[in-house]
């Protein structure tokens, strides 16, 4: 399998990665002996990016990968957290919540349901129109220098709140859609990536059974044409026991580490 680094500065990851939301019933039933599989599988074939939300079945999907990684070298796994979404008992979403205090309370939660002591990627799932981007960045810096975060990412956001992020830490990534149907990103976004030395971590490379013809939907600020989806938190554009290495040399983890969806990563330059 081949590996490229992420931005200028992140961890060198596979071109395929494994996101895991499909396996804690956003998509509809889900098994839980099949997830497993999965994720063993994709590090038994030299994927080691592993793509969550803590807000994928409400902590569900975090344990469910802790469960899989047991008693596996965690020094296989890329593990990348989105955050910041809020959902309701009945599974619904209740917008999001970037402020640096919330920040740093749903950090805690991931690493006591994932089992380490860091995370390697960590990313708000959507831009929080009433946040500032540079607060929640600067929260996550924070979470870097205590050790709880390796590295920063962004997901679904426009060119302009990129490089304000980028101007308060290094971004190592976006995650964002990108295939030959939906090419938006060309415009303004893929431009911005490769001015900052962002790696883009493309989505729905292969398209989507639900893509419609782009003359049925409605063109977005960011250049491309949105349809009906799942019902997700505010965005910017919608385009989705064991030791574990440390930079302390007497850190170690707490304990565990922790249909697919398909992640491809392009370089710093852009895919």
């Amino acid at each position: 399998m081949k590996h490229v680094q992420l931005g200028k500065t992140g961890p060198s990851v596979s071109t395929l990665g494994l996101g895991c939301m499909g396996m804690s019933g956003m998509y509809g039933p889900s098994d839980r002996a099949e997830g497993i599989a999965t994720i063993r599988a994709a590090l038994d074939a030299g994927i080691n990016l592993i793509d969550t939300g803590d807000f994928y079945g409400m902590g569900h999907n975090e344990m469910l990968i802790s469960e899989a990684l047991k008693g596996i070298n965690c020094d296989k796994a890329i593990i990348s957290v989105k955050t910041g979404a809020l959902r309701d008992r009945d599974g619904g979403f209740n917008g999001m919540d970037n402020r640096p205090a919330a920040m740093k309370n749903f950090v805690a939660y991931s690493l006591q349901q994932l089992g380490v002591d860091y995370i390697d990627i960590y990313r708000p799932a959507r831009l929080d129109p009433n946040v500032p981007i540079e607060d929640t960045i600067g929260a996550i810096a924070d979470m870097i220098k205590a050790g709880y975060v390796r590295h920063i990412g962004l997901s679904e956001v426009g060119a302009d709140t990129i490089r304000r992020a980028a101007a308060v830490h290094p971004i190592v990534d976006l995650q964002i859609e990108y295939s030959l149907i939906s090419r938006g990103i060309e415009d303004a976004i893929l431009p911005a990536c490769r001015d900052l030395g962002i790696s883009v971590t493309a989505y729905g490379v292969l398209s989507r059974p639900d893509q419609r013809p782009l003359a049925e939907g409605r063109r977005t600020e960011q250049g491309r044409f949105s349809r009906p989806q799942p019902a997700l938190p505010t965005r910017e554009r919608r385009p989705e026991p064991c030791t574990r290495r440390s930079t302390a040399p007497d850190r170690r983890c707490q304990g565990r580490l922790g249909g697919a969806d398909r992640h491809c990563l392009g370089g710093s330059a852009g895919c």
